[in-house]
């Protein structure tokens, strides 16, 4: 075993963090997890409108990323050693350089804040990992994130092409979701929003197909695989190449749509922090669904984490110029 790594994503909605050693093996893409944390901090609350972080969501933040610094200290890594990978919500804000020496002054870790390309890559480098090869071939990858969606088509394992847009579920349910429990009008508002970014996406591939499978990954996908089958405790073994039928997907989505926030709350199965959250990840779903007609949901547990930690271990092995 070689010496443990640790990677941290800085989320626009959800800081995660992963402990991990490569383990003896000839896979260059495999990992023996020592310890996982995740925080939901909703570090881009507001910056839609405002353009920056708030004071709120970075004290959430450095809140959490203080308990992630003295779990990492437990594995005789130092915090200033993590691999942190900050996405939309940093990368878009007018005080991310602010944020990045806060995080550096007051937790000891240092961000890296990572363009929509490079979080699109990653994240099919996490995902892969977990996917099977058939899979692999041909898929279609959506990462919904809090302030972004990353879509990256894939065959033969290989990148056709991949965009970020600023499709996320914290901005959309600032934007849209109104009532509770969710009005049919607030749910249409947000289903019409990810089409147009859809329309924006297939533009991209200028006039390419959509591929065989589709793969979703992050934590709107994940909750809906442990809806799907009642899964309490969490088990991400079992959510890697599970699958959702379109019409499972939509009775999932019935049963939400007509609970309240607390109702919802309610759920084992639905992290706390994530009840407002799961209406929009469910209106971005679903407008994929439907813009390319599948028929069923793959879900993994892998992605954006595991490949910034995949891409750590290869940062430490690689031979340091002078």
């Amino acid at each position: 075993m070689t010496r443990p790594c640790a990677a941290i994503d800085i989320g626009s909605n959800t800081l995660r963090l992963l402990i991990a050693e490569s383990p003896d093996t000839s896979s260059p893409e495999a990992w023996k997890e020592i310890a996982h944390a995740q925080r939901i901090t909703r570090l881009g609350q507001g910056l839609h409108t405002s353009g920056r972080l708030t004071e709120k969501g970075i004290m959430r933040t450095l809140d959490a990323l203080r308990e992630f610094a003295g779990i990492i200290k437990q594995y005789g890594i130092q915090p200033k050693d993590a691999h942190a990978v900050a996405t939309a919500a940093v990368r878009e804000s007018i005080n991310r350089k602010d944020f990045i020496e806060r995080c550096a002054i007051e937790t000891g870790i240092k961000p890296h804040v990572i363009d929509g390309n490079t979080e699109a890559r990653l994240s099919l480098r996490g995902a892969a990992a977990a996917l099977s090869a058939d899979t692999s071939r041909d898929m279609l990858l959506f990462d919904i994130g809090g302030g972004s969606t990353e879509f990256i088509r894939v065959r033969n394992g290989k990148v056709v092409d991949d965009i970020s847009r600023k499709l996320g579920v914290v901005r959309l349910v600032e934007a849209h979701l109104a009532s509770d429990p969710p009005s049919a009008d607030n749910y249409q508002s947000m289903l019409a929003t990810a089409s147009k970014h859809l329309d924006e996406v297939e533009t991209h591939w200028h006039g390419g197909y959509p591929p065989a499978h589709l793969v979703g990954t992050a934590g709107t996908i994940t909750t809906l695989a442990a809806l799907h089958m009642n899964l309490f405790p969490y088990d991400a073994k079992r959510v890697n190449n599970h699958v959702i039928p379109l019409d499972d997907f939509l009775e999932l989505k019935h049963r939400l749509l007509n609970m309240t926030h607390s109702e919802r709350a309610g759920l084992q199965t639905v992290e706390a922090g994530r009840e407002d959250l799961i209406i929009a990840g469910l209106a971005i779903t679903e407008a994929v669904m439907q813009h390319w007609n599948y028929d069923a949901l793959l879900t993994v547990d892998s992605g954006l984490l595991e490949g910034a930690w995949l891409e750590s271990t290869l940062l430490k092995t690689s031979p340091q110029r002078h």
